[in-house]
C-alpha cells in the first residue's frame, strides 16, 4: 500500500501490515482478540443479563488455530518494527500467556509485564471463582539488544499509582511502577451505537493508552494499533502529537473511530514532547570555573559545615595532598561502599557566608547557558 498517516484503514491487519515497508514503525499496540471462550447466557445475581464478549471476531474453533493466528500477526508486527521499537500487547487470563509464549518463540525481548488493575471491575456474578480485575500488558522490544525509548522522567511524572494526591501536589515524584490502576471505560468515554448498547466490548480507557504512548515513543513517531477497534490508540497518539496508522477490519468499528478522532484536538505539552527527559547542557567543572562560578582554590564543605577539600584548576577535589575525582573523594569521605557518589549531591561552598550546594551553583551555569541562546 501507498504509506500515509494519521489514518484509518478498514482491512485485515495481516494484508494491510504486508503492504508496510519493513522496519517503518516506532510503536505498535495490540489489543487482539482474547479468545474468551465463553457460552450461553451470563446473568447477573439480579437476573438480568451481562453483556459480554460474544463478538464474531472472538471466536476461534482450537487452541491450534489461535495459536496459528496469534503467531501470524505478531510475525507482521515484528516485520514492520523498527529495531529500536516498542511494541505492547494486552491481554486477559484466556490469552495472554499464549501470546507471550508465542512472542518469546518469535524473538522479541520482554521488557516489562505491567497489571492493569481495574478500579470498578465487573463482578463474578455467581460467586465461582476470584473477581477477575486485572488485564496484563507485555511491553517488550524487536531484541534484547534494542535500543528502545523510555521516557523514565516522563513516566514519573505521570505515576500517580503510588503516589498520594496530597504528596503528588506537594511534587513528590516516585518511579512508576508495573500496576496500573484505571478505571473501565464506562460513561460519556464509552462509544455507544444507535440503540445506547456499548459499541465495542473491550474499549481501552483513554487514560492507559496515553501512558503508553507518553512513556515509550517520542514526539512525531508512528503509532500503529492492528486491532484499531474504537481507535483509542489513535486518540491517545493524536493528543500526544504521533503519527498513526489503525487499521480495522469491522466497518462500524471504523466510522465510530474516524468520528471520534475527528473530534480530538492535539495537547502539545511537556507530557507530549517529554521535555521532563531533555538533557540539561552539560556542565563541566573547568568551563564553571573559566566563567567565574567557582574559584581555584575554594574549599568544598559537607552538609554539616565540615571543610574537607579545595577546588583546584581542572574541577578536581584536593584531599590529603591528593587530587581526586569529585565524585570518587564524596564516596570516600561519606564511607559508602560505593566508589562513586554524585558529588553535586554531596558538596558545599560558602556564598555570603552560607553553605550552597554546588548543585544551585551548577543550575545557575546552565541558567546562563540558556540566557545566551535565547
Amino acid at each position: 500500500m501507498a504509506e500515509s498517516w494519521d489514518v484509518v484503514v478498514n482491512g485485515d491487519c495481516l494484508e494491510v501490515m504486508a503492504g508496510l515497508e519493513p522496519e517503518s514503525v516506532d510503536l505498535i499496540f495490540a489489543d487482539p482478540p482474547y479468545w474468551m471462550r465463553t457460552s450461553g447466557e451470563l446473568q447477573r445475581v439480579e437476573g438480568t443479563v451481562f453483556d459480554g464478549v460474544d463478538d464474531a471476531w472472538d471466536q476461534f474453533n482450537e487452541l491450534e488455530d489461535y495459536e496459528r493466528f496469534t503467531r501470524e500477526w505478531l510475525s507482521a508486527c515484528r516485520r514492520v518494527l523498527k529495531p529500536n521499537g516498542s511494541i505492547w500487547v494486552i491481554g486477559g487470563m484466556q490469552c495472554i500467556h499464549t501470546i507471550g509464549a508465542i512472542m518469546q518463540e518469535l524473538g522479541f525481548w520482554i521488557v516489562n509485564d505491567v497489571v492493569w488493575r481495574k478500579s470498578n471491575p465487573t463482578p463474578n456474578f455467581h460467586g465461582t471463582r476470584l473477581t477477575n480485575s486485572h488485564e496484563t500488558l507485555i511491553w517488550a522490544t524487536k531484541s534484547k539488544d534494542s535500543k528502545y525509548t523510555f521516557n523514565y522522567k516522563t513516566a514519573r511524572e505521570l505515576n500517580t499509582d503510588t503516589v498520594s494526591p496530597a504528596d503528588y501536589e506537594a511534587g513528590v515524584r516516585k518511579q512508576m511502577g508495573s500496576i496500573w490502576t484505571f478505571p473501565v471505560c464506562a460513561g460519556t468515554e464509552r462509544l455507544r451505537d444507535a440503540s445506547g448498547k456499548k459499541l465495542h466490548s473491550t474499549q481501552k480507557p483513554l487514560a492507559l493508552l496515553l501512558r503508553v504512548v507518553a512513556i515509550s515513543s517520542h514526539y512525531g513517531d508512528l503509532v500503529l494499533d492492528p486491532f484499531g477497534g474504537t481507535m483509542t490508540t489513535g486518540v491517545a497518539a493524536k493528543i500526544l502529537g504521533r503519527r498513526y496508522l489503525m487499521i480495522e477490519q469491522d466497518p462500524a468499528y471504523c466510522d465510530a473511530g474516524v468520528a471520534r478522532l475527528a473530534m480530538t484536538a492535539p495537547e502539545d505539552g511537556p507530557v507530549a514532547r517529554a521535555t521532563y527527559d531533555e538533557r540539561p547542557p552539560r556542565a563541566p567543572m573547568a568551563s564553571m570555573i573559566a566563567e567565574g562560578f567557582f574559584t581555584t582554590g575554594e574549599p568544598f564543605y559537607l552538609r554539616d559545615g565540615r571543610e574537607i577539600a579545595t577546588l583546584l584548576a581542572d574541577g578536581k577535589l584536593s584531599f590529603e595532598g591528593e587530587a581526586f575525582d569529585m565524585h570518587m573523594l564524596a564516596a570516600k569521605v561519606r564511607g559508602v561502599k560505593a566508589t562513586r557518589l554524585n558529588g553535586f549531591d554531596v558538596w558545599r561552598v560558602k556564598r555570603n557566608g552560607e553553605l550552597v550546594p554546588i548543585t544551585r551553583i551548577r543550575d545557575e551555569y546552565r541558567a546562563s547557558l540558556a540566557a545566551l541562546v535565547d
